[in-house]
């Protein structure tokens, strides 16, 4: 509810404290006082875009603050709450425009953008007038308000809808990234094909790349130093040193026996000696014949694994990987293979869950359609049960559900039409009623969806009894009273019969101080409210007879 309006210096206001109240506030005032200034000031303060000069004539920046309740239940918790606001009960709006038309606002004491308080302002007030594009005249939420007067069978069928057509949207994107997925592999299936059979004959193992090379390298060696390998032996063996050592010894040793004892004795150290070099050069002949059979291979070896190493990098090198990476990446390109081989079985699958998702949202979508022309029909007889006392019983009000775009909310295209006279073809509200008419059109309307208005926004009807009077305006005036209970109203009427009904009641004043005009919004005691009532129906020139019907006026309330 709009607890307050706070005004400085914007447009002929320069100074104005309202406070509102529950139920229906009317505000009146002779033409061009200045009620529409109110109704641009709330709307600045709510991001609305408007006029774009505003500040009073002098003044440096205009400014408006708006208060409002804010219930525990109430929607705009959620925005606050996405914002990092907080709001216990209480929430003020503030909006301040310099004269270079730079634009400030806070929400408690919180920097905000206009784009926030637009989205607040959605969930705050409901404006309604003879060129409201916003609310009830804007077709596209024609739909939403025919689910919301369906009631909680409608919100059912909404919700089995919504969730029919997520799955729905599920199973078409699985569909399709499996389709695009198969349709790829397709395209390279030559080459899968050929590269696997490739790397499967190859069929190499990590880290054979590195002892392929390895035996290699000691192959090659090989072949370079078996010669000198060779000679060694033969230098060491008996046909060399070892056979010279040997004799050297033997010959000693028959030297010995011819000598003296003496003598004898002088052999024993080249003896000796002799000796370990002979052990010593049986050991080197023991290793260097084993390493000569190490070194003995085949030469067709070396050819196979230089073959097998050179057939290994040329596949490395052409599928751009390491050569240890060559059997992960067959495995890859097996798993792309099999996708493509399985491909035609996953379609199928995926092919029969999309179109299973197609019939069930389908149905669930039909289903909602019969509510909604369920709920059209009772909307059209409560209209007409409306329209009546509102002197418009030839006038035919028809919610149409075509069918439309297929989406989350179903598959229906809805509209409010009108007919204003017996035979005549429907059309829009905005387009086929007059000024009066098209008020009446709204006021019915707002009546008839109230019930199903659990958001308790302010309400703001601008003038929407223009062109009607008498009983009319009576009846106009009633059904206002009827929306305000345990509510907000605020109704600018330039109709006694409205403003009589008002729970609260308002004049706007405008003032004129030498060559400075300013407006100003007085609340009205009791007498005043007749001498303004007596004011709206006499004209300029106050009568008794005008009070008389002022004060019956407001005693039949």
């Amino acid at each position: 509810m709009l607890r307050g309006l706070e005004i400085r210096d914007l447009l002929i206001i320069d100074k104005l404290d309202l406070t509102f109240a529950p139920g229906l506030n009317v505000l009146t005032g002779e033409t061009g006082a200045g009620k529409s200034i109110m109704l641009d000031a709330l709307g600045f303060v709510l991001g609305w875009r408007g006029r774009a000069e505003l500040v009073r004539a002098g003044a440096a920046q205009g400014e408006v603050t708006a208060e409002f309740d804010l219930p525990a239940e109430h929607p705009a918790h959620a925005v606050l709450e996405e914002l990092g606001l907080a709001a216990d009960g209480e929430l003020i709006l503030r909006r301040v425009n310099t004269a270079e038309g730079r634009k400030t606002a806070w929400i408690n004491d919180r920097r905000a953008s206009g784009e926030v308080l637009r989205r607040l302002s959605d969930l705050l007030i409901e404006r309604h007038g003879q060129h409201d594009d916003r609310g009830l005249l804007n077709p596209r939420g024609h739909r939403q308000l025919l689910d919301a007067f369906g009631g909680d069978e409608t919100e059912a069928a909404l919700t089995a809808t919504r969730e029919a057509w997520r799955a729905r949207s599920r199973a078409r994107t699985a569909l399709a990234e499996a389709r695009a997925r198969v349709e790829a592999l397709a395209a390279e299936e030559e080459f899968l094909r050929h590269a696997v059979a490739e790397l499967d004959k190859l069929s190499p193992e990590p880290g054979e790349d590195a002892s392929l090379d390895a035996a290699r390298r000691m192959m090659q060696g090989a072949a370079r130093v078996r010669e000198d390998i060779s000679r060694a032996y033969q230098a060491v063996s008996g046909d060399g040193a070892d056979g010279m050592v040997t004799d050297a010894l033997r010959w000693l040793d028959g030297a010995a026996a011819g000598l003296g004892d003496e003598m004898e004795q002088r052999l024993t150290g080249p003896l000796e000696a002799l000796t370990r070099a002979a052990e010593a050069l049986g050991e080197a002949e023991q290793g260097i014949a084993e390493l000569s059979d190490a070194l003995d291979f085949d030469p067709g070896e070396l050819e196979r694994t230089e073959e097998r190493l050179f057939a290994i990098r040329g596949l490395a090198r052409k599928h751009n990987v390491l050569p240890d990476d060559l059997a992960g990446f067959a495995e890859e390109l097996r798993t792309r293979l099999d996708a493509l081989d399985a491909g035609a079985d996953t379609l199928r699958d995926l092919d029969r869950a999309a179109a299973a998702a197609d019939a069930a949202y389908a149905h669930a979508a039909d289903a909602l359609t019969a509510m909604r022309r369920a709920g059209a029909t009772r909307l059209d007889q409560a209209m007409a049960r409306e329209l009546a006392p509102l002197k418009m019983e030839r006038a035919l009000f028809r919610t149409t559900v075509e069918p439309g775009d297929a989406g989350p909310e179903g598959h229906d295209a809805v509209a409010f039409t009108v007919a204003t006279s017996p035979g005549a073809p429907p059309g829009q509200l905005n387009k086929i009623a007059s000024g009066g008419e098209l008020s009446r059109f709204l006021l019915a309307l707002k009546v008839c969806l109230t019930g199903a208005d659990t958001t308790r926004r302010t309400l703001i009807f601008d003038e929407i009894d223009r062109g009607v009077g008498g009983a009319t305006a009576d009846a106009v005036g009633r059904r206002l009273q009827m929306l305000a209970q345990g509510g907000q109203v605020l109704v600018i009427t330039h109709s006694p019969q409205v403003a009589a009904l008002g729970a609260h009641h308002w004049r706007v004043e405008k003032r004129i101080d030498g060559e400075i005009t300013t407006s100003t919004v007085v609340p009205l005691a009791p007498e005043d409210r007749v001498d303004e009532l007596a004011r709206m129906l006499a004209g300029d020139t106050v009568t008794d007879e005008a009070r008389a019907a002022a004060r019956a006026l407001l005693s039949a309330q």
